[in-house]
């Protein structure tokens, strides 16, 4: 018999996404899965969307609002399978992702391997989805892994990776202390505790840039920073321990450098522990630099307040590119009334497969 699939979906506040996000679980190919959704403390209609789809295969739970680990932690205690499929509540899945991986994990035979797959970003059409390899889309022991990630500034998100309950064991549960990249710590840890990792290049996920109040959305609070340093701390920590090397020592000042932007030069207790930590590695952070853009307005304004203009910035274009995308959507939709729609993949990047969900209003 062929082993269950748990299909683990954290939600907080993801009225206009989860619905398609679970008809995208509910859409795999793999003959045996479990669709848990924990709400975490939502306060719009997100609960309430999801307990639509409640069978007896798709669990919905709900608890107080204590972040996002603390919701992955209680889906996986309530789960059976011996696979763990992780999805974020406005991600999407390809509808043979799991297959795929589950093909892979078969053929080694490697319970200890981590199955990682390509993945697209996009706002609201899937359509045009950005697919872009990069030097982690492939096989990788676990040093390597981690220096690519690190030197290079590179990410996975949470749904490409499939993870055996044995592994998920291994690796513990997900660090409630962290409010800002607890998935980077998570899977960081993950690798260190797998024998490798085997990229699936035929599964394939869609990772939405659905902006402020999203899991990965950022701010200059206290608390994100202080996560933010905590997971830093933890990363290097990990890869040391694989490896004492120039080049680990090396990825792990690049990875630093890159990060003491959100800290310099207002968080002075941050700046000493990061340099104090940079020391250790042989190295010393510099003082961020500015792009001209932005050199200009630091000479007039000083640092604080041209990096709040730099976020600013960065966020209100986001926020316009959205908006277009969302315009464009509705248009599409519009014109397709009357027939039946679809979800496609960028054929360039997905071979054209078609993601079978009917398109819903937003």
């Amino acid at each position: 018999m062929k082993p269950i699939v748990s299909i683990l979906i954290p939600a907080y506040n993801a009225e206009p996404w989860i619905a398609d996000t679970i008809k995208t679980a509910l859409a795999q190919t793999w003959p045996r899965t479990e669709i848990i959704v924990v709400d975490d403390g939502s306060r719009d209609q997100t609960l309430s969307i999801a307990r639509q789809f409640a069978s007896k295969n798709i669990s919905v739970v709900t608890q107080e609002n204590q972040g996002a680990a603390a919701a992955r932690n209680c889906a996986l205690a309530l789960s059976q399978g011996e696979f763990i499929q992780w999805l974020d509540a406005d991600d999407l899945l390809s509808p043979d992702k799991v297959a795929k991986q589950m093909a892979a994990m078969q053929k080694c035979q490697d319970k200890r391997q981590l199955f990682s797959s390509g993945w697209g970003y996009f706002y609201y059409r899937l359509d045009r989805a950005n697919f872009t390899p990069t030097s982690l889309w492939c096989d990788l022991s676990p040093v390597e892994w981690l220096i690519r990630k690190m030197g290079q500034n590179l990410h996975m998100p949470p749904a490409t990776w499939l993870v055996s309950r044995e592994l998920t064991q291994a690796a513990g549960p997900w660090d409630t202390r962290l409010s800002l990249d607890d998935d980077g710590e998570y899977f960081c840890r993950a690798v260190v505790r797998s024998d490798g990792i085997r990229f699936v290049p035929e599964a394939k996920i869609f990772y939405r840039v659905s902006g402020s109040g999203s899991l990965s959305d950022f701010d200059e609070s206290e608390k994100k920073l202080a996560s933010l340093f905590l997971s830093m701390q933890l990363h290097v920590g990990y890869l040391c321990s694989l490896e004492n090397s120039a080049r680990v020592r090396s990825a792990c000042l690049s990875y630093l450098q890159r990060r003491f932007f959100r800290f310099y030069p207002e968080q002075m207790a941050f700046v000493q522990q990061l340099q104090q930590l940079a020391a250790t590695l042989g190295g010393e952070l510099e003082a961020p630099q500015l792009s001209w853009k932005y050199a200009w307005l630091r000479e007039l304004l000083g640092w604080k307040l041209t990096k709040r203009f730099r976020f600013l910035y960065n966020r209100s274009k986001s926020v316009g590119m959205r908006a277009w995308d969302k315009a464009l959507s509705s248009l599409e939709a519009k014109d397709e009334l009357g027939t039946t729609s679809h979800f496609r993949a960028n054929p360039a990047a997905s071979d054209s497969q078609d993601l079978v969900l009917p398109r819903t209003s937003r």
